[in-house]
């Protein structure tokens, strides 16, 4: 299997397999992060992803406790993530990305790690 293995105390473990998420609180994710292609703002808030999608004529749809979800009027697809940031996965970027062709992108966040 390739891919980065590491090996610490006595157990070898796939590092690149690591679930999106658990780097600490406040939704970060040290494998991978939503870009605004035409900007090149990194969604870091449901604000930032809904001021974007906004500018593309998507608009919010129904009023879930557990999901925001967003609906473009002249399409039948339906973008559906967490309504709390922390918990927004890989899949749902994809999500985003799938149904706003060439406007975001899923890039590695070591290109966008801020230098003190």
């Amino acid at each position: 299997m390739t891919g980065v293995w590491v090996f610490e105390d006595g157990i070898v473990r796939r590092a690149d397999n690591e679930a999106p998420g658990r780097g600490g609180g406040s939704g970060a994710r040290p494998g991978k992060v939503l870009v605004h292609v035409p900007s090149g703002e990194v969604v870091t808030t449901y604000d930032v992803l809904e001021r974007r999608l906004r500018e593309l004529g998507w608009e919010r749809y129904l009023n879930d406790s557990c999901l925001l979800q967003f609906h473009q009027r002249s399409t039948v697809h339906l973008i559906s993530v967490p309504r709390d940031f922390a918990r927004l996965k890989l899949v749902h970027m994809y999500d985003v990305v799938v149904k706003t062709r060439n406007v975001f992108e899923v890039r590695d966040a070591v290109w966008f790690v801020k230098l003190e």
